[in-house]
């Protein structure tokens, strides 16, 4: 990315078997409830939020940073054709004048196992890669087996860095240089 544009904004994105829904303060309801096993949040921390609180998160989120060179992009995930019940989120914090995105993703209890997390996060960094972010990076706790596997299938492989006891991720534009450490497999 190059011209320091922050003109990144969610818009919905399709997979084979999901829709990326770009994220509205409307979702909370039913994201409570695609949220509240306490299981989820073992390696994160934290605990499932009220339907108030995530409205207020959600409201947050769509305002977007105060930093101008940063942009927030968030959506829940669907099963495509399904009666609209989300299944859980992804979300990117784009850095666009610096061509690179953090990135995260939460898929409900009910819904793991499925490969949703996994192709949803595919089609993130197909996403991010096509807006012309040349690195994305996600912070994954090294004893979280499932979340390392839906990096790897996503392109990012694991480097040496750490960021609050978490392992760093990074995927690299075939057409970028990677960081030192770095591997890529996508």
């Amino acid at each position: 990315m190059s011209g320091g544009s922050t003109a990144v904004t969610a818009e919905v994105v399709r997979t084979a078997r999901l829709v990326l829904e770009p994220l509205r303060p409307a979702h909370a309801g039913p994201m409570v409830r695609v949220l509240a096993d306490p299981a989820l949040y073992a390696f994160t921390g934290g605990e499932p939020p009220g339907v108030e609180e995530l409205r207020a998160r959600y409201a947050r989120w769509a305002r977007g940073p105060a930093e101008p060179d940063t942009a927030w992009c968030n959506w829940v995930l669907r099963e495509a054709g399904a009666d609209g019940e989300p299944a859980g989120t992804v979300q990117a914090t784009v850095h666009p004048a610096a061509g690179t995105a953090e990135v995260a993703w939460i898929v409900g209890t009910p819904w793991q196992g499925r490969g949703y997390a996994a192709e949803a996060a595919r089609a993130l960094v197909g996403w991010l890669a096509a807006k012309g972010v040349r690195k994305v990076v996600a912070h994954i706790h090294p004893d979280h087996h499932a979340s390392g596997a839906v990096a790897a299938a996503a392109g990012l492989a694991p480097t040496d860095g750490r960021q609050e006891g978490e392992v760093r991720w990074e995927w690299t534009a075939p057409d970028a240089a990677p960081s030192e450490g770095a591997t890529n497999k996508g």
